[in-house]
């Protein structure tokens, strides 16, 4: 089978950024319109992005079907459209919400349906094709690039349709949103165009199919996979908590318009593509020689991001006299520090042991992710939720949520330095064991 090159690997990552064109849509700019234009209560668009997170609880079965179907590029397709659709149904229902409440609020659910099916499909078969089909050495490097792509299509249309959006109304957002949607699906048609000219795999006739929970087990058995759903789980937990508060806290704490908070979330995100070139650098350097550098980053990441949510609670405090911008830059930078090096460290796991369980294995920890993100979004949410109907002040709410945050992201750091990513060769070198057990 022939392995990726860099070309290959650049056109993959422009589905990535299709990905995060239409995501930065329905979970941030969608999530501003609900809370501080039509004043709904913030857990309504947490409960649907939760609700998104929860449908991806079945990324270890999309995984599944293409790693038994020795192709990825139907699932990539299919979801991507399933997930376009989506992102233009969500924007319909945010807009029904303020004169149907009810009917906004079905059609919503609907929508973070398929996203949530749409991203499990697509995202999960693409990390899986690029872990079967990167060489070991440019793994990291490789993990880097996509993100960083994601990241730009995140970062180029929060500029865009934060500029589009002002002055805002209805029919802005309704073409915004349909024009992002449809430009993600093109770009994934022609970004995976041929790249599977030849299955991962040739199917062998006498080939057995394990059933989907037998794949499931054997993978949860393997420590190392084990122990890095927990952290995956824990430290998405900490990211995905401020996700869906930042730009209703600086609409209502700092008096930004759509616009601006639209544009201050492309700030953030041009710092976590720092972050991710800064690490990407060094993945390219020493590629699948030096594990324990994935370690080390991933553990400076989650310090990192610890004390730029301290810094945010500050900016609770302080008000509008703080410098909002270049604080949310070093959150993003932390974050992209931490998340290229987890995702690094991901591919190269996904690509080792046993064969022919890439997909299974990027789906298991992509559902760590969805049930982090879902529990992390919607308590982050709610918490503000709460704590602003007994405080005195909404600034305070903010502030004691983004403490708890910093503090789940130390916890994540610890997790972190209890990793030893360099397991992962025996993982490999254990499957003949295994097989020869099961013999």
């Amino acid at each position: 089978m022939k392995t990726l090159s860099w070309p290959g690997i650049i056109r993959l990552g422009l589905v990535q950024s299709a990905l995060g064109a239409i995501v930065v849509l329905t979970t941030s700019t969608l999530n501003r319109v609900m809370v501080v234009e039509y004043a709904l209560p913030a857990m309504l668009p947490a409960a649907l992005v939760a609700w998104h997170y929860a449908i991806q609880l079945s990324r270890p079965r999309w995984g599944y079907g293409s790693d038994m179907g020795h192709r990825r590029t139907p699932w990539i397709i299919g979801g991507m459209g399933v997930l376009a659709l989506g992102g233009v149904l969500a924007t319909d229902a945010t807009l029904l919400m303020l004169h149907a409440p009810v009917q906004g609020v079905l059609l919503g659910i609907l929508a973070f349906t398929m996203i949530g099916a749409g991203v499990g499909a697509s995202g999960t078969s693409l990390l899986a094709l690029l872990a079967t089909r990167t060489a070991p050495e440019r793994r990291p490097a490789a993990a880097a690039t996509t993100w960083i792509m994601m990241i730009v299509g995140i970062v180029i249309t929060a500029g865009v349709a934060g500029a589009l959006l002002d002055p805002f109304s209805p029919q802005r957002l309704a073409f915004v949103a349909t024009g992002v949607a449809g430009a993600a699906f093109v770009v994934t048609l022609l970004a995976v165009w041929g790249v599977e000219r030849e299955p991962e795999r040739q199917a062998d006739a006498q080939e057995q199919k394990p059933p989907f929970a037998q794949v499931i087990r054997e993978i949860w058995a393997e420590p190392l996979a084990r122990r890095f759903t927990i952290f995956v789980f824990v430290s998405m937990l900490a990211y995905s908590a401020q996700d869906l508060i930042l730009e209703p806290f600086a609409g209502l704490v700092f008096n930004m318009t759509p616009g601006q908070s639209t544009q201050m979330a492309g700030v953030q995100h041009g710092g976590v593509l720092l972050g991710m070139i800064l690490v990407g650098v060094f993945g390219a350097r020493f590629g699948d020689k030096k594990r324990a550098w994935m370690r080390h980053w991933t553990i400076a990441g989650c310090i990192g991001s610890a004390f730029a949510l301290a810094a945010l609670a500050g900016a609770a405090l302080i008000g509008p006299a703080w410098p909002l911008h270049p604080t949310v830059l070093a959150l993003g930078f932390a974050n992209g520090v931490f998340a290229v090096s987890a995702i690094g460290s991901m591919m190269g796991l996904a690509g080792e042991g046993r064969s022919a369980r890439e997909g299974v294995r990027m789906g298991v920890w992509g559902a760590a992710q969805a049930i982090a993100f879902a529990c992390g979004g919607f308590a982050g949410a709610a918490g503000v939720d709460a704590l602003r109907a007994v405080l005195p002040d909404t600034a305070s709410a903010f502030q004691i949520v983004f403490a708890l945050e910093a503090a789940l992201f130390m916890g994540a750091a610890v997790l972190a330095g209890r990793l030893d990513l360099r397991d992962v060769v025996r993982v490999k070198s254990a499957e003949p064991q295994l097989e020869g057990a099961r013999t």
